[in-house]
């Protein structure tokens, strides 16, 4: 013990007489490039499943002191399209979705990249919509050729959705007040610190009706609909259904589990044992079929990113909390 003592001593006093010297150590190692891993098959070719899962936005999640953030679903999507354009044994996508939705420009980016990645590579695409796919989740799984949602899934909830708070009375009531100097009597816009004015909530309105409107445009769009435009208007007030509705609405094309789309995807590939392969960052573990390469989200991320001092943001969201 004391020959320990004397040692630590002495690296102590070797480091006051020579100056101050730093290690930097890194707590956490750098982000590792996807990796594939077969789930199961042995064939030649390969049926790649792509998670759209949690909320979907543009930011990342997660993450800490020691811990880092995982990309976000835009950001992963696109890292797993383009690896799979650079694979030619990749034969077939699946979407498995599992999520409410999230922003407006999200939803819609990674629609405009799988419709890309199947005019580039000419693959099969097909969507299979797990427990939950509403609203942005439902607007991304438009792009595949056809929809299939498990027996007790949600989907729907056709719509757009913007939230903001009014802490004017709250502020006034402990002594606080807010002062907002502009440039026009616009520029501070559905400000939480004051009520929003009948023309203000008409021109966000005004914006709300036209995201609303390509959300239809969207689905009147999709390889499988068979719905007029004004069918769809009926239907797209944000309401859910239950996949028996959704099937008897017209909004998805079959009822099933996953097991059924791959099997479907194998036939029209011409692979019977096709290999079904998922892309995951060295660390995580992907077992099954089922397994999410995708953190849970937060409270934060299922809130689409919502601010409350600096406003929300347009949503294609289910929220019902």
């Amino acid at each position: 013990m004391r020959m320990i003592i004397a040692f630590l001593l002495g690296c102590l006093g070797m480091f006051l007489t020579t100056g101050c010297a730093f290690v930097s150590v890194p707590l956490m190692s750098a982000p590792q490039p996807l990796a594939e891993q077969v789930l199961e098959g042995e064939g030649a070719k390969k049926i790649l499943i792509v998670d759209i899962s949690g909320a979907i936005g543009d930011q990342a999640k997660g993450g800490g002191l020691l811990s880092r953030g995982t990309p976000s679903t835009v950001s992963l999507v696109r890292e797993v399209i383009l690896k799979a354009e650079r694979d030619p044994k990749v034969a077939g996508l699946i979407l498995r979705i599992n999520s409410p939705g999230g922003t407006v420009t999200a939803s819609d980016i990674i629609r405009h990249d799988l419709l890309a990645f199947k005019e580039r590579r000419n693959l099969p695409v097909s969507a299979c919509i797990m427990g939950i796919g509403a609203s942005g989740g439902y607007y991304v799984a438009t792009a595949a050729d056809g929809i299939t949602a498990h027996p007790t899934a949600v989907t729907g909830s056709i719509g757009v959705l913007l939230m903001t708070f009014n802490v004017e009375g709250l502020l006034g009531k402990v002594g606080v007040e807010e002062k907002t100097i502009k440039s026009g009597g616009k520029k501070d816009l559905l400000s939480p610190f004051r009520r929003a004015t009948p023309e203000e909530e008409r021109l966000v309105q005004g914006v709300i009706d036209q995201f609303h409107g390509r959300f239809v445009d969207v689905v009147q769009a999709r390889p499988g609909n068979r719905l007029s435009r004004q069918d769809l208007l009926t239907l797209a007030d944000g309401r859910i259904f239950s996949a028996a509705d959704a099937l008897a609405a017209g909004l998805i094309d079959r009822i099933g589990y996953l097991d059924d789309v791959i099997a479907s995807l194998r036939d029209r590939i011409g692979d019977p044992d096709a290999r079904v392969v998922t892309y995951f960052r060295p660390g995580s573990y992907q077992g099954s079929i089922y397994a999410e390469s995708a953190v849970e989200p937060s409270m934060a991320d299922l809130l689409g990113g919502f601010d409350m001092t600096g406003g929300g943001q347009f949503m294609y969201l289910w929220r019902p909390w």
